[in-house]
Parts: C-alpha cells; structure tokens; sequence
C-alpha cells in the first residue's frame, strides 16, 4: 500500500495522447504540479490543447524534453515524483517488420522508463497503461473462458510477431513491467488494461485506432456491410478517471479491466443511425465471413485473423475496476455520438 503525497509533483508520458490528455486535464483541474515528458517542448501546435486547459486550471504543466526510445530520457522528469503515469507507446504508422517496428519499441519504451524509476528515490507507484490485448489475443479465445469472459487473471497466450503483433507488443511489454517491478521493493505497479477507448478527444485530430474505426463507419467506407467483429469500448474520459483513482487509492493492486460494454461494430454503427439517420453511409448488415476472409488481405488483414475473430462473441468482466475503484462507466451510446459529431465538427468526416 502507498500512500502519495499529493504535493509533490506527478509525471504523465506521453501526455499528448488520447487518453493522457484527459488524464492530465484531471490532475490539472484537481491542483497538481503536471511533469509533461514530449519529443518537443517548443511545439506550441502540438501543446495548445494542454496549454489552454492548464491556463484556467488551478494545477501547473512543466514541459521536459524526453524520447520514448531514449535511455535515461525521463531522468530529469522524474525527480521528486512519487507517482508516475506511464501512458506512452511508440506510435507506428505503418508496420512493414511486426518485430523491429512494435515488438522491440514497446519493450525498449517499457524498460526505459521503469529503469528511470529504478533510478529515481522518490517514486512509489507506477500506473501503466497497457490494454485487453495483453489479456485476450483473438476472440475466439474467449471460448476457453468460464462463462465466456475474461478477467485480469488471463494472459494473451495466442498472439505472436507473426499473428496479431499489436497485441503481442502490449503482451510482452506488460510482462517485462511486471518482471522489472518484481526484482524490487520501492515501488509497487497498478495496471489499466483499457478495452476500445471512444468519445471525444481534448485534440480533436487525436490518433488512435478507435478513430479510424468510427471514421470507417460514418464516411461510406463500409457502406456495403461491416465485418462481424465483436470488442468492448470505453469511455476515454472513464480511462483517464481509472488511471487518477489507481493512483492515489493506496490499496489498488495488479490489473483492472477498464471496458464498459460488450458490443459488435454492427451494434455501434445502429446507435449512429439512431441518432444521425439517414444522412450519412453508416452499414446496415454484416458481410459474410467467407467475403472477408476472401479479401482480407487486400485490406491488409490476415486470414488467420480474420478466421478467429470474425463471428466470434469477445467478452470481458469488468467487475473489478466497478467494485475496487468505484468507476461508473458512461453510456456508450452517449460516448460514440459525441465522438462522432466531434469528428463532424472538424472535418474528420464530411
């Protein structure tokens, strides 16, 4: 159990992000000095949104130059922090070698900062956020699970460099932060293991793979059906929510399972069509497993993928981070439409 002083300053990586920009928007509102490692801290584009919650704040941002893949970059940052919320992940456009382009910078990423921990005296708890891929590879493997739904006891044992990469990268890297925190006794590790996160983004051109997916579904791009993929989402604000209440609960412990809902792409598609109706190209049916599954290489998907999860029911159980950290998920329905029309305000979607 750690208690944290709430004086001293706490540290964000990557707190640019998706999900690190409403992390440090709470921790701003909330009073507390904000020690913000970015590639570049003259970047005045890339630091306005943060920049403008911290001007009317009651909290202080403290920019440091630092490099993700750089040993002793977060040194500087780190010191007098007891706390230290570890959301950055190299970001990769485009994966040509699934090993030297994600595997090697989520692992170098990962020991990079737990060994600026090491380092550093003051710290007394990591959060890191790492994700339900490091617990479910592919659908299908919830077949395996009582009652069909994984919980933060399972392990990712079914993906590889050569089969879902991304979700091994998130595996492997999780499991070096766990090994690293085992070897010593100063700082204890709490894990956030978010499913799909959604809703709007502080920057409104915020990068994430939940972007891309509710672009697809508004912009025609799947106008002619939509794969029957099953996964769970999340509010983003409810992600950044889970990392401030794993921080400073003293008594929070291993991983949590921070997914509001069990949904297909089909259902979330419909809660658009709701909303928006007819004006925009959103997919009414499902294509048919074998028509993926023909194509899916010309979109850049394997077929093994495509045959272990496509019509697969996916399933986690979130009873922990509701019972131990008190979380309150907001309607999905609520956080898809704000994303969406977001995305409708600033041209993401025409």
């Amino acid at each position: 159990m750690k208690q944290i002083n709430k004086e001293k300053p706490v540290l964000v990586t990557g707190a640019t992000g998706y999900v690190a920009g409403w992390l440090v928007k709470k921790l701003l509102e909330q009073g507390f000095t904000v020690h913000a490692p970015v590639r570049n801290p003259a970047d005045k584009e890339k630091l306005q949104y943060l920049n403008t919650i911290a001007a009317t704040a009651p909290g202080t941002i403290k920019y440091f130059k630092a490099d993700l893949l750089k040993p002793g970059s977060y040194d500087e940052a780190m010191q007098e922090c007891e706390l230290i919320f570890h959301t950055a992940s190299p970001f990769i456009n485009t994966v040509k070698d699934a090993q030297h382009d994600l595997v090697e910078p989520a692992l170098t990423g990962t020991k990079n900062v737990l060994n600026s921990v090491n380092k550093t005296p003051s710290v007394k708890r990591v959060v890191l956020t790492s994700s339900v891929a490091a617990i479910i590879g592919d659908a299908a493997d919830c077949l395996n699970y009582p009652d069909g739904a994984a919980t933060e006891a399972y392990w990712n044992t079914t993906s590889t460099v050569d089969h879902m990469p991304y979700n091994y990268s998130k595996t492997v890297a999780e499991q070096e932060a766990w090994e690293i925190n085992k070897k010593q006794d100063r700082w204890d590790l709490v894990v956030i293991n978010p499913s799909l996160v959604i809703g709007p983004g502080l920057n409104p051109f915020a990068t994430s793979e939940s972007f891309n997916i509710v672009r697809q579904i508004g912009d025609g791009s799947m106008r002619f059906g939509i794969p029957d993929l099953s996964i769970g989402v999340v509010d983003v604000r409810d992600v950044a929510d889970a990392h401030v209440i794993a921080g400073f609960t003293p008594e929070s412990t291993g991983r949590h399972i921070i997914s509001a809902q069990n949904i297909n792409l089909l259902e979330l598609a419909n809660i658009l069509r709701k909303k928006y109706g007819n004006a925009y190209p959103f997919p009414i049916r499902f294509l048919p497993k074998p028509l993926v599954w023909l194509f899916a290489p010309l979109a850049g998907f394997k077929r093994r993928m495509i045959s272990r999860n496509v019509g697969y029911p996916w399933k986690v159980d979130n009873t922990k981070s509701i019972k131990e950290l008190g979380i309150h998920y907001r309607r999905v329905e609520n956080s898809i439409v704000e994303m969406f029309q977001q995305m409708l305000a600033s041209g993401i979607v025409k």
